[in-house]
């Protein structure tokens, strides 16, 4: 991208991570505007409930496959670059799902939607690590709490504000909410800090990449490296625990006749997330290398599962609350651990092979418990395959090596 070199400077670290938090709040709202629309897209392009699970899978699927391609743009572009030609390219698809007169080109805008937003995940660790060398795991807390006040925003903001100010409209909807989409990307593009290495932050600038880069291996992942594996296992535990739980809840509390405790208990689950989010802010530099802290909170967020599936109305809001902050404490700890235990030069690729693996797992999890549920009709069995995922993280953060550190990486 033309022109990037004469934007980077120096500036106040409160830049860095003001424009981290914006780019994580765009890295969901895109996404989440759409289920409160939901209704109104089956009356006006009457489409069914199972293309309504499709629209709902696409972007879990598109982050899966296009961070690879994301890595490679990273290379290419630099992380600054990827970032913002990510927003750019989800901004301008989500206006155009409002110009959709059927379900197949609401499928394609969304699906250019989720690659936009895709692209820009493994360019976010290698910002991390440029801007906030030696505050890694603060950086990370910062922006991964913009992503979960992300999705809170869009969910609340879609029906109490901005369906009301465009008289209904899903279609206006969609445009209007690509504003502030396009408005980061602007912001990062002529305000981003210097990210060291050039034009567009590249992140191959290092001595050592142009070794790696004349083998091939730039941008694609070490697939032999046993390290990108544990890390895409120990994400997609919680990636598949928070698709899976926010996707059959409903379904579940319907199943008891309590369909009353469902919009309580989904909006309780994730306000979880928020002060807990907040208070990795303080956090996280210190509890990233801490294997307890990865085994305490997936423990409790087993807990919270066995407390949503058997327990009945109020109780179920309060073990739905313990859920969403125990999984916010494990989301946001190990997002950091790319830039944690990579060197320079191999965030962005690390990043990408954990994400193919995570949101892998998070498509193929919802979709066996949807199964089990079928096969046996017994609702509790939809749950059953994410009771397996805390028990992951407590394996692959015992297999992990969290205790030596590149050179750059905090204390």
């Amino acid at each position: 991208m033309m022109g990037r070199s004469a934007g980077a400077h120096e500036c106040p670290p409160w830049v860095s991570l003001s424009l981290l938090w914006m780019s994580g709040v765009c890295m969901r709202l895109s996404i989440l505007v759409m289920p409160p629309m939901i209704p109104l897209l089956h009356a006006d392009l009457g489409l069914s409930h199972t293309e309504v699970g499709v629209l709902s899978a696409m972007p879990s699927l598109l982050f899966a496959m296009a961070a690879i391609p994301g890595a490679l743009l990273v290379s290419r572009l630099g992380a600054i670059g990827t970032v913002v030609a990510g927003m750019v390219l989800a901004a301008i698809a989500s206006a155009c799902r409002s110009l959709a007169l059927e379900a197949i080109g609401l499928f394609a805008a969304t699906a250019f939607m989720g690659m936009g937003l895709s692209i820009m995940q493994p360019a976010m660790p290698q910002l991390v690590r440029g801007w906030m060398p030696y505050r890694i795991g603060y950086a990370t807390a910062v922006y991964m709490s913009g992503l979960l006040i992300g999705q809170v925003i869009a969910v609340w903001a879609t029906p109490g504000l901005v369906l009301p100010l465009v008289e209904g409209s899903w279609r206006w909807a969609n445009a209007l909410w690509a504003l502030p989409v396009v408005a980061t990307a602007v912001a990062v593009w002529f305000t981003a800090p210097y990210l060291p290495g050039g034009r567009a932050g590249a992140s191959t600038v290092k001595a050592g990449l142009a070794s790696a880069a004349k083998a091939g291996s730039g941008w694609w992942p070490d697939w032999h490296n046993p390290m990108v594996w544990k890390l895409g296992f120990l994400t997609g535990s919680v990636n598949s625990l928070y698709f899976t739980l926010n996707f059959f809840l409903p379904d579940l509390l319907a199943s008891r006749g309590e369909s009353e405790w469902v919009p309580t208990t989904l909006t309780i689950l994730n306000m979880g997330q928020i002060p807990t989010s907040f208070l990795m802010i303080a956090v996280a530099g210190r509890w990233g290398r801490r294997r307890s802290a990865y085994w305490v909170s997936s423990g409790f967020a087993l807990l919270g599962i066995l407390g949503m599936v058997f327990s009945h109305g109020a109780f179920t809001v309060a073990w739905a609350g313990l859920f969403g902050a125990a999984t916010t404490v494990t989301f946001v700890l190990a997002f950091a651990l790319p830039a944690l235990l990579s060197e320079p030069h191999d965030v962005h690729r690390t990043a990408a092979a954990m994400l193919t693996i995570s949101y892998s797992c998070a498509v193929v999890t919802p979709v066996v418990g949807g199964l089990l549920w079928d096969w046996t009709g017994v609702a509790q069995m939809a749950f059953a395959p994410v009771m397996i995922w805390p028990c992951v993280t407590w394996v692959m953060t015992a297999l992990l090596d969290l205790g030596e550190k590149p050179e750059g990486a905090e204390a």
